[in-house]
């Protein structure tokens, strides 16, 4: 199939691209979403997503390497460096790009697969760097679902996907209310650990082993009164500094690496 070529930056789809790029709301009501970079698209593919068409520069993408990417139904568009440079975030992403159908992230979705799964739950969280270095420590640790409460914005927002480097596609991600992700985590009988200063116990003290839920919420507000009055226990990691908080992402790694140090001790 001849593949088709856009030269110019006014082009009319162009201009939905750098819609897709930089508004939640035309990433919603078309189901689409802009990724850029090769190892992002490769994630996206392995983690069962539909590429609808893809986007290269081949000064720095040759036409025959599009095979490793395209399916069938995809369509290839070769770009002009003008229109690359409008769409990409960073030169460094070797010319490629991609329109990807987005995933339903519904509770009612997610399945878990084992009977003692570890669940990492952020509530409100709003800076996509930390969304995204939150989701690439739940890749290295592999937990069965990373789980967002009232999210601030959405999962395809690119600065999620780049700051992710693509692991935004390879986690098990639901998002819900708060209300509703507490019925879900109680109906499947798993334990719930807040990451909170009131009423908490070391972390290093509970039993990560058996099915649980580690929720942690932003360093400015810290957890709602609802996760702290549903909680089986509120846990805390001791600091020896002047300050009582962390970065949330930081945390977050060392709650779930102790998690996994007490799993793996089993093996």
């Amino acid at each position: 199939m001849l593949t088709k070529s856009i030269n110019s930056t006014q082009n009319a789809f162009v201009k939905h691209l750098v819609q897709l790029k930089d508004k939640s709301r035309e990433r919603k009501k078309t189901s689409t979403f802009l990724i850029e970079g090769q190892r992002e698209i490769s994630l996206a593919l392995k983690g069962g997503y539909k590429l609808e068409t893809i986007l290269f520069y081949p000064d720095l993408f040759p036409e025959e390497k599009l095979k490793d990417f395209k399916t069938d139904s995809t369509s290839s568009i070769e770009i002009s460096k003008d229109v690359y440079q409008k769409l990409a975030y960073r030169d460094t992403t070797e010319g490629l790009l991609a329109v990807a159908k987005s995933k339903s992230n519904s509770l009612d979705d997610l399945k878990l697969e084992t009977d003692t799964p570890l669940i990492l739950v952020i509530e409100a969280p709003e800076k996509p760097g930390n969304i995204g270095a939150i989701l690439r420590t739940a890749d290295a640790a592999s937990v069965d679902a990373v789980i967002i409460a009232n999210p601030k914005t959405d999962l395809y927002n690119p600065n999620i996907i780049r700051s992710s480097v693509g692991c935004v596609f390879t986690n098990a991600i639901a998002t819900g209310s708060t209300t509703e992700i507490i019925t879900f985590l109680k109906q499947k009988h798993i334990t719930i650990y807040c990451a909170a200063l009131q009423a908490s116990v070391d972390y290093y003290t509970q039993d990560f082993k058996k099915p649980t839920a580690i929720v942690v919420g932003t360093e400015a507000t810290g957890l709602s009164e609802q996760w702290l009055e549903n909680a089986t226990k509120n846990i805390i990691i001791p600091m020896q500094g002047e300050i009582d908080s962390m970065n949330v992402s930081v945390a977050a790694g060392i709650l779930i690496f102790e998690a996994k140090r007490q799993r793996n001790f089993l093996k």
